[in-house]
């Protein structure tokens, strides 16, 4: 019998967690679950007996990976992966995973709600700017760029991408401005969402050159990570250019800095949020423990994110 531990410092909603009990149940594999632990010992004693992990935003590294003999798979049940060790999972053989699109209509609401937010002044009374006629760019074209696209023409906007992954024929099917260089991008459009991984090449790539490009009335919006932004380079667009505003999902390490010199330009929510919906916890623990299933039964990698 397969022991799929769940771990989830931050749990899955009830129904989730029963959903995905019924599959594991279903294929004959026993549950373990581990909920609203504080410290990392737990997690390595629960991983012991352990042949796959679910995990939200918990981390798995080199030391629960030694912990855990018998691992063959993690899956993140989201989008982002950056708390899995590649490396570490790679070198121990134990496939990782995660669940593209399962959060992607919770994270484009949530970015659609931040510009509205910003286009309004974080409603505080004053007259703000409406969406309709803007344009819209968005820094790469996967799940959550693709529902953010969907959402901002039904509000009249204008949508440009850049992704170099994805091809223009593949944007333009789906109404969408391809533009060949991020700068145009930028340079473009009023309003940015960012929705590009954290990874050696997108760290800090948010800068103050980039920023610096927007026209009047420059508005970001991050649901991404905050690693993808250059700090002190945001910090030196808000000193220079008082019409920008920055709406995050994740609070940036300098946001006492911001909060003191900057009022009214930004928000940030107070954890990460993107995914926090009812309908996008249920759908991407089940998305994950199918995964699991699909792997020991079929010998389904689909979703491997280390090689």
């Amino acid at each position: 019998m397969k022991k799929v531990l769940v771990a989830t410092e931050k749990p899955f909603a009830k129904v989730a967690v029963e959903g995905i009990k019924k599959i594991l149940d279903e294929a004959g594999y026993e549950m373990a679950l581990l909920e609203n632990y504080t410290l990392k010992t737990e997690l390595i004693a629960a991983a012991a007996e352990a042949e796959a992990i679910i995990i939200r935003s918990d981390i798995i590294d080199q030391d629960v990976m030694d912990a855990a003999p018998k691992l063959e798979i993690v899956v993140r049940a989201g989008a982002g992966y950056d708390n899995i060790d590649l490396e570490a999972a790679t070198k121990h053989g134990v496939v990782a995973m995660n669940t593209p699109g399962q959060n992607s209509n919770a994270v484009a609401e949530l970015a659609i709600g931040l510009m509205v937010y910003a286009a309004r002044n974080n409603f505080n009374g004053t007259s703000g700017t409406e969406l309709k006629g803007k344009k819209l760019g968005l820094h790469a074209f996967g799940y959550v760029g693709k529902a953010v696209a969907t959402i901002a023409k039904g509000f009249g906007m204008e949508v440009f991408a850049f992704d170099p992954f994805v091809s223009k024929e593949k944007m333009e099917a789906e109404g969408i401005h391809c533009v060949d260089k991020v700068e145009d991008l930028y340079s473009k459009c009023q309003y940015i969402s960012l929705h590009m991984p954290s990874n050696a090449q997108t760290k800090k790539s948010i800068n103050s050159q980039l920023l610096s490009l927007m026209p009047k009335g420059a508005t970001v919006i991050n649901t991404a990570r905050k690693e993808v932004i250059d700090e002190d380079g945001l910090l030196a667009i808000f000193g220079e250019r008082p019409d920008f505003r920055y709406m995050s999902d994740v609070e940036p390490d300098n946001k006492l800095v911001i909060a003191e010199k900057f009022s009214g330009k930004f928000f940030f929510t107070p954890k990460k949020m993107g995914a926090q919906t009812s309908e996008a916890n249920n759908n991407a623990g089940l998305a994950a423990a199918r995964q699991i299933v699909d792997f020991f039964e079929k010998g389904d990698k689909s979703f491997q994110v280390n090689k």
